[in-house]
């Protein structure tokens, strides 16, 4: 039954992609018997319940092998959850789902998606995420275990398996997860290396020579090998050798051939294209199959993995369950807090913990305010929980209230995560945390974004609601100069769909963002702050910072008269539009200021809100940012200005920056008056 299961899986994967004519069958055929003695043997995965807390989890972080996993979800039944996470009826894959591979509306697209297919605990598409992912979810399951298990109720002791291949191990973030987690000592987790030595190029000796065992053992993990993919008896020694540590990560390097001694010749071609149909049936052939029969599930086989991997899932949950049944009698509040995080769902009265700050024309950074508000809310969330890349001094992202701690291989119950100088990874982790219903959040600075690119991207697809928290996010860096100074990262991380992203103006626009992102519960968001003080604003005499909500709001009008220009700015800038406005009432043009904090939310609101606060007939507008112009012409409009970042910033003190770019009182009066005087001339 093991050879046939195997066989199965490897002609499901083969007919799939040919018919899909797309994909690839090498790395599915050649794993699969190390996939099987996984999934048959070893995985706490229940496929009638796939998301119970305590299943083990399963990365394909070799997403190109997905036919793989689709094969592997249809064959144990893996029902399929909905939006809200109620188990549904129908199989998560289909048999029509796989004869409809990488077709539009199929549960088995050409990468795995999470949210799309049931059974996918993450989407990996770009090399290296899933590996990187699969540290944060080791990791959660170690805070969990801190936070929540007592004795007698061992709630939460999941393990965390990546299957990766060449070009994972050869992507840097592989690298960054893989130095932390052999730091961190997660005896948790299990990289399944799948060395078949073959990338899209050909043969990794043309780029890849490393000895791969000795650089993870130097990074502090327990290595063992599989001579033989083939070899189920040698694989399953290898899990139980991962099994049996407890003070370390493991790799298991398998060593696979793609075509495995079949007649499959052409490697390249093996490895990113279907194998043509008599490829097909000669392969058959030599797996004792029948050579014409496609999509075959041979009698007994579903049978086989309900006996296996189906009957022990269901007695781990139904155990977990009842287990879980007694502990909220012995322990109510930590059962509410785990069912609440669970739902992604906050404690009772958490926005009562949220600060208010007094106008104050010194103010502070928004990184500090953000820094006061995190620990507030952090405190009141006990599920939130997060670090910096190396720089939580200047990023004020520690939490420092009793009990917050540091997590470490020594005690897993702190709040603090230390990710290193490693952007990345940090974004990846955050990701997998994510994955496991945490509230997670890492910090950098904002010109770090563009290291962190893909992982942002992926909390964007999965719809995950990380925090990405950045600080320094101008030309207000100074000194520094133009390599830490952002200026395209901001249209940059605009232009990603489903992400938020901010740039508060004051501390009360801080804290009023801050409650929106703990609401959030599938959109990540991407926080720019300043280093550099910012004047805590008089709301007695100016807009109320509840208008964060809304993306935009009116800060101030002009006392009486019509409107004659509107000043847009984000940030740092909000203070200088009001300078200006101050400055134009003194010579008669009455001047709104919108602070817009948050484009996104506020493309959501009705036409009828949008143009209450850009009123379609004042055209007169300027923008006010440092950072590239990039998207402002939408909100200006073909009358408008815009006064920002046209070239890379320069090394000198913050002032003579904002003389030399033009982000000053007298630069954007100046522009101001001369669309004022324009548009009256015109009307």
């Amino acid at each position: 039954m093991d050879t046939l299961s195997i066989n199965t899986i490897r002609g499901l994967c083969m007919d799939a992609i040919q018919r899909a004519e797309s994909g690839h069958p090498g790395t599915p055929m050649d794993i699969a018997p190390v996939a099987y003695t996984l999934w048959q043997r070893f995985l706490r995965f229940d496929p009638s319940h796939p998301i119970w807390p305590n299943r083990d989890r399963f990365v394909l972080s070799e997403g190109h092998a997905s036919a793989l996993l689709w094969s592997l979800l249809h064959l144990t039944g893996v029902r399929a959850v909905d939006s809200d996470y109620e188990v549904l009826g129908r199989p998560a894959v289909t048999m029509d789902d796989l004869k409809t591979f990488r077709r539009l509306d199929s549960h088995a697209p050409g990468h795995p998606e999470y949210r799309w297919t049931s059974g996918v605990e993450a989407t990996t598409g770009p090399l290296g995420q899933g590996v990187a992912m699969s540290v944060g979810m080791a990791m959660a399951g170690r805070w969990l275990a801190a936070r929540y298990n007592r004795d007698g109720f061992p709630l939460f002791d999941f393990d965390v398996y990546a299957l990766a291949g060449d070009g994972c191990m050869m992507e840097g973030i592989s690298s960054e997860a893989a130095s932390l987690a052999g730091h961190q000592r997660l005896s948790n987790l299990c990289w399944i290396y799948d060395s078949n030595r073959v990338t899209i190029e050909g043969h990794t000796d043309i780029t890849f020579t490393e000895d791969l065992a000795a650089r993870f053992i130097a990074y502090g993990w327990n290595v063992t090998t599989v001579a033989d993919a083939n070899d189920v008896a040698q694989a399953t020694r290898a899990l139980h050798s991962f099994r049996s540590e407890h003070q370390r990560p493991t790799l298991i390097v398998v060593h696979s051939h793609i075509g495995y001694g079949s007649p499959l010749e052409d490697l390249p071609k093996v490895h990113g294209e279907p194998l043509g149909a008599e490829a097909v049936r000669a392969t058959k052939r030599f797996l004792g199959m029948p050579e014409d029969a496609d999509f075959l599930v041979p009698d007994g086989v579903y049978d086989w993995f309900a006996e296996g991997i189906g009957r022990r899932g269901a007695n781990a949950r139904a155990d977990w369950e009842v287990r879980f049944k007694e502990y909220a009698g012995v322990h109510p509040a930590l059962a509410d807090e785990i069912e609440r995080m669970l739902r992604r769902e906050l404690p009772d009265g958490w926005e009562g913990a949220l600060p208010v700050f007094p106008a104050d024309p010194e103010g502070m950074a928004t990184r500090a305010s953000s820094g006061q508000v995190l620990n507030a809310l952090a405190e009141a969330v006990p599920w939130l929980l997060g670090g910096s890349a190396d720089l939580a001094p200047s990023t004020k992202t520690r939490l420092v209230f009793d009990g917050a701690g540091d997590f470490e291989s020594g005690d897993r119950s702190g709040r603090n995560l230390h990710f290193g100088v490693r952007e990345h990874a940090a974004a990846a982790i955050a990701n997998g945390m994510a994955l496991t219903k945490l509230r997670s959040y890492w910090s950098g600075f904002l010109i770090f974004s563009d290291y962190a690119r893909g992982a942002i991207r992926l909390s964007a697809l999965m719809e995950l609601p990380v925090v990405h928290i950045f600080t320094h996010d101008s030309i207000g860096v100074g000194e520094d100069g133009p390599t830490h100074q952002p200026v395209e990262q901001l249209a940059s991380l605009r232009a990603m769909p489903g992400l938020l992203v901010f740039r508060p103006a004051d501390a009360n626009e801080v804290a009023e963002t801050w409650r929106i992102i703990a609401g959030l519960h599938r959109e990540p968001a991407a926080l720019a702050l300043s280093r550099q003080p910012l004047p805590t604003l008089d709301r007695s005499r100016l807009g109320d910072a509840e208008g964060v909500a809304k993306g935009a709001y009116v800060l101030a009008d002009p006392p009486d008269g019509p409107i004659d220009v509107i000043l847009l700015a984000t940030g740092s800038e909000v203070a200088l539009a009001l300078d200006v406005r101050e400055e134009l009432a003194g010579e008669g043009i009455g001047t709104r200021v919108v602070s817009m904090p948050c484009w996104e939310l506020f493309d959501r609101q009705p036409r009828e809100y949008r143009d209450r606060v850009l009123p379609p007939e004042v055209t007169a507008r300027v923008s006010i940012e440092q950072a590239s112009t990039l998207g402002w012409e939408r909100y200006v409009g073909p009358g408008g200005a815009t006064v920002g970042m046209h070239t890379f910033g320069a090394s000198a003190p913050l002032r003579q920056l904002l003389t030399k770019f033009g982000f000053t009182p007298e630069k954007v009066s100046l522009i101001a008056r001369e669309l004022v005087r324009t548009r009256k001339k015109a009307g």
